[in-house]
């Protein structure tokens, strides 16, 4: 399952990240984003939606949260 069937207010873990762009990797990275790290869907909206990671929130699009595999 990813992201954008997850549901708000409810915290997954991360199983993995699925994407062949190592540039987006870096960047999922860079949020914390990686296997093994908590996740909290805030809010979905109609171009993607708000996550909660560590300490931050972070507005991502629809590609992004299929690539976040929970």
């Amino acid at each position: 399952m990813n992201l954008t069937n997850a549901e708000e207010g409810r915290e997954y873990i991360i199983l993995g990240i699925e994407t062949d762009d190592e540039d987006l990797d870096a960047f999922l990275f860079s949020l914390g984003c990686y296997s093994g790290e908590p996740i909290t869907v805030v809010s979905h909206s109609k171009g993607g939606c708000v996550v909660s990671i560590k300490d931050g929130r972070y507005n991502i699009d629809n590609q992004l949260a299929e690539a976040i595999i929970i």
